[in-house]
């Protein structure tokens, strides 16, 4: 009976032994699983980390790019309005001078064409001499047509030139006739044959004038000997 006790303490005892090393076991392996974890979880939360750091030096390189693109077609853009400008600015300046220049064309030739009717009223005028009360009444007639013609020649621009009398300038003169004289400087206009015309400062007609010339050497008389 007693050693049937004893057999079963035994058992028992062993079986406490075994139990315990489960425990053990199993705790450790508990321990070894928790280290995994804590492993495994500190890992991704480190790579959550980092991609959370990197996340914002990705999107400001990204914005950096885009504020660099922005401001290239900015520039792009500012350097073709100031070129149209410009183009366009040179463009209004040249057709403005061009119309002027046109429309300055354009009476030059109107005025020239009236000229010649300045001209005959003048020639008239001084060519003919009335004698009767009839014949002074028609001279005055067109005498004020002739007047009224100049003073709107006038009102527009126009001016006789005053050659008599001033240096030859081929600018404004047209030398027709040269007369050698001591009475004048070489060069000096001596008479007006036709006259002149501006219009401000352009020339319409140059005057046709006669030039003085040096005086030709006088021959000598028969019987003198040269000097």
């Amino acid at each position: 009976m007693i050693d049937e006790t004893h057999s079963t303490d035994s058992s028992q005892d062993a079986a406490e032994a075994v139990a315990t090393e489960g425990v053990e076991e199993l705790k450790e392996e508990d321990a070894d699983i928790d280290l995994d974890l804590e492993a495994a979880f500190g890992d991704e939360a480190a790579q959550a980390e980092d991609a959370e750091a990197e996340a914002p030096v990705a999107e400001s390189a990204e914005s950096s790019r885009q504020v660099a693109d922005l401001t290239a077609q900015l520039e792009d853009r500012t350097s073709q309005y100031v070129r149209i400008t410009a183009d366009f600015e040179n463009y209004r300046r040249r057709t403005n001078r061009e119309r002027e220049e046109q429309e300055v064309q354009i009476k030059c030739n109107t005025i020239s064409e009236l000229l010649p009717v300045i001209d005959n009223f003048e020639r008239a005028r001084a060519q003919i001499k009335p004698q009767t009360e009839a014949e002074m009444s028609i001279h005055k007639s067109y005498q004020s047509v002739y007047k009224q013609l100049v003073d709107c020649l006038k009102r527009i621009g126009v001016a006789p030139m005053r050659a008599e009398g001033q240096e030859f300038d081929p600018n404004f003169h047209e030398a027709v006739m040269r007369e050698p004289t001591d009475q004048h400087e070489e060069g000096t206009v001596m008479e007006e044959l036709v006259r002149g015309y501006l219009l401000e400062e352009k020339v319409l007609r140059h005057a046709m004038v006669k030039v003085a010339a040096p005086p030709e050497p006088s021959s000598p008389e028969p019987g003198e000997n040269p000097e």
